[in-house]
């Protein structure tokens, strides 16, 4: 049975950027990810209770509370950067640079953490590389000087970075904390984050403008992410690390299936190519660890 949770988790995953494309085609991305945030908030503290560590909060240290809160910053940072970029990208082209985190992640804790890297995590690195290379046309490199629109490639990438020095963040100042209570903790700064940047921008007036349809799949997206991490969570619960987690990074092709039935957005044999290494050095990188 955890099988199918696991593959659960990676459907639910991957049409998350489906159906948050589907509410910010008018609606501001910033609006967007404070709403369905809210969403997530609730499915993390959900999490919490049903694995009983919520009682653990009074034993938070200082220390690891001020990297919780960091953390939770730049998951906040890389969350309103991500659907920025989907509102103005490609699916297809947004997920896979956003995948990029992977590689940062090491590279960083190579510099900053003194983290060794083994020859297969080399290898794994260099076929995620590889595959958002190919699946990065010189198009949208050209589109992206000439045109303010195509700001979605630094969004991208901007949102690979944040994910990563989440990570990092993660790894240098929190201890002792369990996991989903540590995940429930940080979604609450990204609420608080998130709301703080619409009324920062001057957004608050456009809530009320929101699409009611639009509304309905930025709420879904948010749901998505939570029935995500409970299959994710319950797949762990029942079968090995080992093997859950490379099926729930499959859901990258399930992203980038949905976005040709629903959007019609088509790959190249080149980025076709890419995707297929992209996919294979996630996997790689999932076994390895």
């Amino acid at each position: 049975m955890w099988i199918l949770y696991a593959a659960g988790s990676a459907f639910f995953a991957g049409i998350t950027s489906i159906l948050a494309k589907c509410g910010i085609r008018k609606t501001d991305s910033t609006v967007a990810t404070s709403l369905r945030t809210m969403v997530i908030l609730l499915f993390s503290w959900l999490i919490v209770w049903i694995v009983g560590s919520g009682s653990q909060i009074a034993a938070i240290s200082g220390v690891t509370l001020l990297f919780l809160v960091l953390s939770g910053a730049a998951t906040g940072a890389s969350w309103l950067c991500y659907f920025r970029a989907l509102q103005t990208g490609d699916i297809n082209k947004v997920v896979p640079i956003d995948k990029l985190s992977t590689v940062l992640t090491i590279l960083l804790a190579l510099l900053f953490l003194g983290e060794g890297i083994s020859l297969r995590k080399m290898v794994a690195v260099f076929l995620i590389a590889a595959g958002i290379f190919l699946m990065i046309e010189k198009k949208d490199v050209k589109d992206q000087k000439a045109d303010g629109k195509s700001g979605w490639m630094l969004y991208a990438a901007g949102s690979a970075f944040f994910a990563s020095l989440t990570a990092i963040l993660g790894k240098i100042g929190i201890s002792g904390v369990e996991s989903n209570l540590g995940t429930a903790i940080r979604t609450a700064v990204v609420l608080i984050m998130a709301w703080g940047m619409v009324f920062i921008t001057g957004k608050e007036k456009d809530i009320k403008k929101i699409d009611r349809k639009e509304l309905v799949f930025i709420c879904l997206s948010g749901i998505a992410t939570g029935v995500s991490w409970l299959c994710y969570y319950r797949a762990l619960q029942e079968g090995p690390a080992s093997v859950v987690a490379p099926i729930d990074k499959l859901s990258v092709l399930v992203t980038v299936v949905f976005s040709y039935f629903v959007f019609g957005e088509k790959l190249t044999g080149k980025a076709l190519a890419g995707l297929l290494l992209l996919t294979a050095g996630t996997v790689a990188m999932a076994v390895v660890s």
